[in-house]
């Protein structure tokens, strides 16, 4: 099955927005159990969550653009801007 990675970007000054909004994110993204390879934070340089990085497994880059849609931090605006491009592994292992 093809990856895709998850870029997004949170929007200036939007840390309160992250924190309000990150259980119902976590819990979201628990859901699609082992679909997601690899997901975590992007942290600014002074250490604070700063946007996301998702690896995950899906049938098409539709799908992959309907979990964003999906997601809560898009719902609530969070982010500046995402990207969301296939991927494939060559080093290490997902």
């Amino acid at each position: 099955m093809p990856h895709f990675v998850l870029l997004c970007v949170d929007k200036p000054d939007s840390l309160d927005l992250r924190m309000a909004t990150r259980e119902a994110h976590l819990a979201f993204a628990r859901g699609y159990g082992p679909s997601i390879k690899v997901g975590g934070p992007i942290l600014s340089e002074s250490g604070d969550m700063a946007g996301s990085l998702l690896i995950l497994e899906a049938d098409d880059i539709a799908e992959a653009r309907k979990f964003n849609a999906e997601d809560p931090y898009t719902k609530a605006g969070l982010w500046e801007r995402v990207e969301i491009r296939p991927f494939r592994a060559t080093v290490g292992q997902l």
